[in-house]
This record gives C-alpha cells, sequence and structure tokens, in this order.
C-alpha cells in the first residue's frame, strides 16, 4: 500500500510542476502574448510600446529578472535583441511577435550586462528601440 501511495505522491508532484512551466517556447508565435517566459524570475520592469515608440527607453534590472513588453500600440509588434536580423546578442529579449493590447515577457535575464532590443518588422525605427541594463 505504501508503494502505490509514493507513486501517486510521486505522479501528482510531476504533474504540478510540468502545469507549472507553462509558456510558449516559440518567440515568433503568433499567440498574441509574445513568447513565454523563462520562469522563475520576478518581473522587474515594464516597457510600454506605443504610437510614439518605447517607454522607457532605458530600463535597469537585476540580474536574474525578467521585463513586459505591453503593446499599447493599434498595431503589432515584433520586439527582438539586437543585432538585426539575427537578434543574437541577448536572446533571452526575443519576445517575438505582440498583437495590439497584448504584453510579452521576456525570458530571465541572468547574466549581467546591456541589451539593446528593437522592432523587427521595424529595425531602423529609433523610436522602437532602446536598451535592458541587467545588473
Amino acid at each position: 500500500m505504501t508503494s502505490i501511495r509514493a507513486s501517486v505522491m510521486a505522479c501528482a508532484c510531476v504533474s504540478l510542476l510540468a502545469s507549472a512551466c507553462g509558456g510558449n517556447d516559440n518567440p515568433n508565435s503568433p499567440s498574441g502574448g509574445g513568447g513565454g517566459g523563462g520562469g522563475g524570475g520576478t518581473v522587474a520592469g515594464t516597457i510600454t510600446i506605443t504610437a510614439a515608440g518605447v517607454s522607457p527607453k532605458t530600463i535597469t534590472v537585476a540580474a536574474g529578472s525578467r521585463v513586459t513588453f505591453v503593446n499599447n500600440d493599434n498595431r503589432p509588434h515584433d520586439m527582438n535583441s539586437n543585432p538585426h536580423p539575427e537578434h543574437t546578442d541577448c536572446p533571452e529579449i526575443n519576445v517575438g511577435f505582440i498583437t495590439a493590447g497584448a504584453s510579452g515577457t521576456t525570458q530571465n535575464l541572468t547574466r549581467v550586462r546591456s541589451c539593446g532590443y528593437h522592432d523587427h518588422n521595424q529595425p531602423d525605427v529609433v523610436a522602437l528601440q532602446g536598451t535592458i541594463v541587467i545588473q
């Protein structure tokens, strides 16, 4: 009887952990919410996207935290790390496609550094570029 209880408890724990790890691992998915977060990190800041651009242009967060992009524009944005089009400097920032009115959160930003980002579909629009400083 004890081994049955242990098996049931183990299955319940695995199920609970699996359900807590949700999120969309495809940063280019048109889910409306952007890419899934890295889990576990605290959301330390918010960058708002409007027709005028991103605000704040530079945000400083603690290592291990995450940043949420909120799209308050009436058009979608595709937020990614520099450089364009590779998006390889800080792949944790690659939130991807965010529909109007939706938001997307970065993965955990664990390395101390400065990361530039931009809108993939409008890479030359300076108003849609910014920097996340990780301390």
